[in-house]
C-alpha cells in the first residue's frame, strides 16, 4: 500500500460525523484507491452534494467541490467536459442522489460520462434529522414515517441498468478491504461507474429502530447481504429487503461520453468558426 496520507487534510480535523459513523472508513478505502492508483492530488477533483456524506470531500487534500442539493452529477459532468484530463469522483448520500439528485443520475448515467460515484446509502436522511430516503427498507420507523415506511425503496442497481450505467457495484462498510477492492475496480473503469456503499445511520435511523449503536446496525447490514450468486438463487419474494454485493454489472465496450465530445463535437465546432465568421462578413 502505497502513503494514502498525503491524499488527507488532516488540518480539516476532527469530522462532524457521529461516533461509528461509516463515512470515515468510506474516506479511507478512497484515499487508498488514489494511493495504489498513484493519481496526483491536483488532477483529482472530489465532488459532493449535501448531507453527512457531503463533508467528505472537506477532507481531502486534492480540488474538492461542497455543491447544491442534488446538483454534486451536474456540477461534476460540467468539471470533466471542461477539463476531460481530471479524475472527477462524486461523493453523494442516497437522498442527494435519488430524491432531488435522481433526474441527474439517470442522465450521467445514460451518457456514461466519465465521473466516478459514490452513492452512500445509509437509508436516511441523516444531517437533517433522519426523514424517509429513497432508500429507507419498508417498515422502518424514520422522523417522517412515525408508524413505519410503507414505500418500496428504489432498487439502485436496476434503475442504473435501465438508465444505461456501465458499471454498478454495491459493498458495505463492514468489509473494508472488498470495500476499497470494488472502489479501485470502479476507479480503473472508462465511462460512468457508481459504487453503492451501503452504511450506518445509527443515531437518526437506528435508534429508532431497536439498532441504537453502530455494530447493531452493522450486524443487521451483515444479515441482509450475499454474493451475487447467492441472490440469484433467491425467489423474487425474498430479494426485496436482500442487498447483493460486489461487481453487478460492467460494460467494458461503451465508449465515454467526454471523449466522444472531444473526438467529434469539438473539431465540428472549431471548424464551423470560420465559416460562421464568413457569413457574418467578420
Amino acid at each position: 500500500m502505497r502513503n494514502y496520507e498525503k491524499y488527507i487534510r488532516y488540518r480539516t480535523f476532527p469530522t462532524p460525523w457521529c461516533p461509528g459513523c461509516g463515512n470515515g472508513i468510506i474516506l479511507k478505502a478512497i484515499a487508498i484507491c488514489f494511493s495504489e492508483l498513484d493519481i496526483k492530488p491536483k488532477d483529482i477533483v472530489v465532488v459532493s452534494g449535501i448531507g453527512c456524506s457531503g463533508r467528505i470531500p472537506t477532507f481531502f487534500n486534492t480540488n474538492t467541490l461542497h455543491t447544491t442539493h442534488g446538483r454534486a452529477l451536474s456540477f461534476a459532468t460540467g468539471i470533466k467536459l471542461a477539463r476531460p484530463d481530471k479524475f472527477i469522483v462524486v461523493i453523494s448520500g442516497d437522498g442527494d442522489a435519488l430524491a432531488i439528485g435522481g433526474n441527474h443520475l439517470i442522465h450521467a448515467a445514460r451518457r456514461n460520462i466519465g465521473i466516478k460515484m459514490i452513492l452512500v446509502n445509509n437509508g436516511t436522511y441523516g444531517m437533517t434529522g433522519g426523514q424517509v430516503s429513497p432508500l429507507t427498507p419498508q417498515k422502518f420507523i424514520t422522523e417522517t414515517t412515525p408508524y413505519g415506511n410503507i414505500e418500496p425503496k428504489f432498487n439502485v442497481a436496476e434503475l442504473l441498468k435501465g438508465a444505461r450505467a456501465s458499471f454498478i457495484a454495491r459493498e458495505t462498510v463492514n468489509r473494508p478491504r472488498q470495500l476499497k477492492e470494488i472502489i479501485e475496480k470502479s476507479f480503473k473503469h472508462n465511462g460512468f461507474s457508481v459504487v453503492e456503499v451501503i452504511s450506518n445511520c445509527h443515531i437518526n435511523l437506528g435508534r429508532k429502530n431497536k439498532m441504537r449503536d453502530p455494530i447493531s446496525i452493522t450486524k443487521w447490514i451483515a444479515s441482509r447481504t450475499v454474493t451475487k450468486t447467492q441472490y440469484e438463487k433467491l425467489t423474487p419474494d425474498k430479494r426485496n429487503h436482500i442487498y447483493p454485493v460486489g461487481v453487478l454489472f460492467e460494460d467494458k465496450d461503451r465508449l465515454e461520453y467526454s471523449d466522444l465530445y472531444y473526438k467529434h463535437i469539438v473539431p465540428e465546432a472549431q471548424a464551423s468558426i470560420p465559416q460562421r465568421r464568413n457569413q457574418n462578413g467578420k
